[in-house]
């Protein structure tokens, strides 16, 4: 009998927020390093006038098809093909979820958004 191979249909994104205490970027890399993780210092002009000037650094951070950007206040997850999550993808993605509670397509919360579907690996 020949076996199937079949091809997930998407690849998984979904950003996640926090509202009202920003996450610890130093702290975070500390939290995910068991992964690999890195963080981003973007550089600030002198004479800038922004409300996000001191939140444009990140956190990216990576398992083995599963990546996050994270700021201070947003996550950004998803993968860079569609494969189904390994046993670190799903241990990544706990960890996200539950450092940014909040799924949303927008930080507010009249607006809300479901997490897409996903497969996980076969043992």
């Amino acid at each position: 009998m020949i076996g199937v191979l079949t091809r997930m249909s998407s690849k998984y994104g979904y950003v996640r927020f926090r509202w009202w205490d920003p996450v610890d970027l130093d702290k975070a890399v500390e939290e995910f390093s068991s992964f690999k993780a890195k963080k981003i210092i973007h550089t600030k002009g002198s004479q800038e006038i922004s409300l996000y000037r001191d939140q444009r650094d990140e956190v990216k951070v990576e398992a083995d098809t599963l990546q996050a950007s994270l700021s201070p206040f947003r996550a950004v997850i998803n993968q860079k093909e569609a494969k189904p999550f390994t046993v670190r993808d799903m241990e990544l993605r706990g960890k996200l979820l539950k450092m940014y509670p909040r799924g949303r397509p927008t930080p507010f919360p009249w607006l809300f958004s479901s997490e897409p579907k996903f497969e996980k690996e076969k043992p």
